[in-house]
């Protein structure tokens, strides 16, 4: 999330009251998760495993919670808590506005765009030209959607992600502040939920389709021209190249890659980034050649045993 201004590192230190390294008027661009920060913007990072990884990052203000040797060209905030202070500046930055219109005054629709009823269009929504949005839809503050787009019945985009911070006594909600981006000429079916990226974009590459009930995971990137089918869900920070088939109840783990032109077959379950080119099947996915034989060869194993009874 890029902030409205620049600030410096002291008015940030100022609005969550921590103490910060580094010269009080060190540049601070944005806010964002690890895997998309670019330099000027502030990471947040809590545990030891992941101190290395926020420290060497493209990011040029480290949030956390030890004291460490900042690194050349970086500025750190020492805080007691960075995931309640991140949030807390997700708070400032980006405040959640109320809704009090169906379609709100501030949203942009396109030419011979057809909105049917019950539709809930929030704040700052552009949507292109030539689209079908169907009944019971719900677009989220600041969604983008392209040019001939269809969306069925009783879709939502721009759902908070699923990212929590387990307390001693409760389950801590990470504020989302992304958007959803969705190309030109995507058909996305009844009943799918495409959460916003945590601070960054979730996005529906150009012409692809969705099938009823997909679950689409922050931050994911999904290519051109790709067919996913029902009750897929794919978690947070998955990258689907251009022109991969997913068949249906497909489960997909975070932060992987599938390859251009993948095909996972129905009830798979994806534990690790694929290549691109090649069949899937199985849990965990693997050649799909490879996966029948597998079963075949278990087929045979009750007459195998008979036979060693004998």
């Amino acid at each position: 999330m890029r902030l409205p201004t620049p600030h410096t590192l002291k008015q940030i230190a100022t609005i969550i009251g921590s103490r910060y390294v580094g010269a009080d008027d060190f540049p601070v661009l944005g806010l964002n998760e690890i895997h998309g920060v670019e330099a000027g913007d502030i990471v947040f990072v809590d545990h030891p495993k992941y101190y290395d990884k926020a420290l060497s990052c493209k990011a040029t203000v480290v949030l956390i919670n030890k004291e460490v040797q900042r690194p050349e060209g970086k500025a750190l905030l020492i805080s007691d808590d960075p995931f309640r202070d991140f949030n807390r500046l997700i708070e400032y930055f980006s405040a959640f506005e109320k809704s009090t219109h169906s379609i709100s005054p501030s949203a942009e629709i396109g030419e011979d765009t057809i909105i049917q009823p019950n539709v809930f269009i929030g704040h700052h929504v552009k949507i292109g030209k030539g689209c079908l949005i169907h009944s019971n839809v719900s677009i989220y503050d600041d969604c983008i959607i392209g040019d001939h787009v269809i969306i069925h019945a009783g879709t939502v985009l721009g759902s908070d992600a699923f990212y929590y911070k387990r307390r001693p006594d409760q389950l801590d909600k990470l504020i989302s502040c992304g958007r959803v981006i969705i190309e030109d000429e995507v058909e996305i079916g009844s009943l799918c939920s495409i959460d916003k990226g945590v601070t960054g974009d979730t996005t529906i590459g150009k012409g692809t389709k969705l099938d009823n009930q997909v679950q689409v995971g922050h931050d994911t990137q999904i290519g051109q021209r790709c067919q996913i089918a029902s009750q897929t869900g794919i978690a947070g920070c998955v990258t689907i190249e251009d022109e991969v088939v997913i068949w249906g109840q497909v489960g997909i783990v975070s932060a992987i890659t599938i390859g251009k032109q993948a095909v996972i077959m129905g009830q798979s379950g994806v534990g690790n980034s694929l290549p691109g080119g090649k069949k899937y099947f199985g849990s965990p996915a693997g050649d799909s050649r490879e996966k029948m034989r597998e079963l075949f060869h278990i087929k045979q194993i009750p007459d195998i045993l008979k036979k060693l009874d004998e």
